[in-house]
């Protein structure tokens, strides 16, 4: 039997659209456990069966790289990371299931084999390389190649998970993109991106709220998200230090001071009267990424 635990990440990070991300200590946990034949899994909801459930056709496709065939797997899920919510559900099942592939194949892959394995089968790297990793992550495609690079954060910081009780796939949040983005759109995000990766590894937290303005996805993303730009604009009023859409949303991310107990109460007090239920999630940075804790086969 072995335990995986992997941990729910928020990718972009305002400027760093499909670049930036970051590993949080909210965790999925997956069991997996050889069985005589056939493949089950347990603790899902009910439209996630076999045929649409990225846990087991991610070990699948692991399978068949590996060329492993097992007789049987169960699979038991704890699930904790809200699903379509932008906190990176999708990316922790992907890996889940590559992880647990080549444990139970007997552990061909390497971690460079794992994170290009699963980016292949996520599409992205943004989310993959943090939960895989742990940390704040820069992550890049070269052809088929994952290029990536982990940052320190500076301490003194925490994150407020704004999450609301409506979905939003990431396919309907990548329909409203626009095709083409214009160069001062374009210079806004990389001058961004470079200010914001400076701030949070040598602590300069007062410019946060500059630094993760976006050009490219938010302001087209936001419409889809009642509240959106109202709770941003609280955000600044309550002195947060700034406030970004979580992946491809429709969680909304809020970056405090580690001691702010009152942004924590305004904030709060704030959604409570919005139309829409909003869930507060406070939240550190894990460092540790994906874990396998092996209790034998």
């Amino acid at each position: 039997m072995i335990k995986i635990r992997i941990p729910a990440t928020t990718a972009n990070i305002g400027p760093g659209f499909d670049t930036l991300g970051l590993a949080l200590n909210l965790y999925n946990e997956f069991i997996f456990q050889e069985i005589d034949e056939g493949f089950i899994v347990n603790g899902f909801e009910e439209e996630y069966n076999l045929n649409n459930n990225l846990v087991y056709t991610s070990m699948m496709k692991t399978f068949e790289l590996i060329d492993h065939s097992p007789q049987g797997v169960k699979i038991d899920a704890k699930i904790d990371i809200p699903i379509s919510r932008g906190l990176g559900s999708s990316a922790s099942c992907v890996l889940a299931g590559v992880i647990g592939a080549n444990e139970i194949g007997g552990s061909p892959l390497d971690e460079d084999d794992i994170l290009r394995i699963a980016t292949n089968i996520e599409g992205h790297p943004d989310n993959i390389t943090p939960a895989l990793f742990g940390g704040l992550a820069v992550s890049i495609m070269d052809e088929e190649k994952v290029i990536f690079n982990r940052i320190r954060v500076h301490k003194g910081i925490k994150f407020l998970a704004l999450v609301p009780d409506f979905l939003l796939s990431t396919e309907e949040s990548r329909s409203v993109l626009p095709k083409d983005t214009s160069f001062k759109d374009s210079l806004n995000n990389v001058s961004r991106v470079s200010l914001l990766i400076s701030a949070l590894s040598n602590g300069r937290f007062e410019l946060l709220n500059q630094a993760l303005k976006d050009k490219l996805h938010q302001p087209y993303r936001g419409s889809l998200i009642p509240d959106f730009f109202n709770i941003l604009e609280k955000v600044e009023e309550f002195n947060g230090l700034g406030a970004y859409l979580s992946g491809a949303g429709p969680t909304i991310m809020c970056i405090i001071r580690d001691q702010d107990k009152d942004f924590v109460r305004d904030i709060n007090k704030y959604l409570q009267g919005l139309k829409n239920k909003w869930e507060i999630k406070e939240l550190s940075i894990d460092l540790k990424g994906s874990q396998v804790i092996r209790k034998g086969l």
